[in-house]
């Protein structure tokens, strides 16, 4: 692991307004600080409304950040205009929780894939070649570029979503729920392409989840979130098996078991913490 960070967050905030006459703004992340360093994934854990998906926005430019700096190797990105952010936009990629909504029904795969490299002026014989590739890449047939997305399962969509991810060769990919709406087998299936792809591109990722055995599964390092702060962090291994935070804690009891009789026994220490943690 490299010394610097490709991306620092350090003590940021985000306020949203809120509608009523000299009503406060909505502080929905406070104090947020993680780095994200070459080749490795950030896991990023918590309930809905915990604040995992603003952050994600945040880095993605998509949210107000009110109080802090996001730097991304060095640099200051957390206030860029529109043309500043179309220059790292090769650098920083995103794939959203919905592979299907996020890709254009009316396009075939090879355009959805060559749409970026073309904007950046890829001439059309190269953009497909590098199309071509990207679907070996994905572990898509050859044939997949001439079909529109709703040809394709829902894990096949992912594929392609992850794809056209890869297509400008990231740095970093900002993954938000990516395999949430996905059945387990294929869940597992996804998550390994995404390591495999890790491994052969460094590319680094910050991999936002509800689900702490996802996290455990395919990050180095894990940050769990709660109420919009960040309540503990540290190496994936130690966070996953022996949190410290009744609220970590909680989640990993929240996990599914295959085995009944384990199943109730997490459910009663769940409930256990639960009522500690009430005021």
């Amino acid at each position: 692991m490299s010394a610097e960070p490709l991306l620092s967050i350090a003590n940021i905030a985000v306020d949203y307004p809120t509608k009523g006459f000299r009503k406060p703004p909505f502080r929905a992340l406070e104090n947020v600080t993680l780095d994200i360093h070459e080749g490795q994934t950030m896991g990023l854990v918590g309930e809905s409304g915990s604040g995992k998906t603003t952050l994600g926005r945040a880095v993605l430019g998509l949210a107000p950040v009110t109080e802090g700096t996001i730097s991304y190797r060095g640099r200051d990105i957390t206030h860029l205009n529109r043309r500043e952010r179309r220059e790292i936009s090769s650098e920083i990629q995103v794939v959203f929780q919905d592979p299907y909504t996020s890709l254009n029904p009316v396009m075939t795969v090879e355009s959805i894939l060559a749409e970026p490299l073309m904007v950046q002026g890829t001439p059309a014989a190269e953009a497909r070649r590098r199309v071509a590739e990207l679907l070996d890449q994905v572990g898509l047939p050859s044939d997949a570029g001439q079909r529109l997305p709703r040809d394709f399962s829902g894990g096949q969509r992912q594929r392609v979503a992850i794809a056209r991810a890869l297509a400008l060769r990231p740095r970093l990919i900002v993954c938000d729920e990516p395999v949430s709406g996905l059945d387990l087998s294929t869940q597992s299936r996804v998550l390994e392409l995404f390591i495999d792809i890790q491994q052969r591109t460094g590319v680094a990722y910050l991999f936002v989840t509800h689900d702490i055995s996802v996290v455990r599964y395919i990050s180095h390092e894990v940050a769990v979130m709660y109420r919009g702060g960040i309540v503990e962090q540290g190496e994936a291994d130690a966070v996953t098996s022996s949190p410290t935070h009744p609220y970590t804690q909680q989640l990993m009891f929240a996990a599914p078991l295959a085995d009944p009789a384990a199943q109730a026994e997490r459910r009663a220490e769940r409930r256990r913490l639960a009522s500690l943690s009430r005021p």
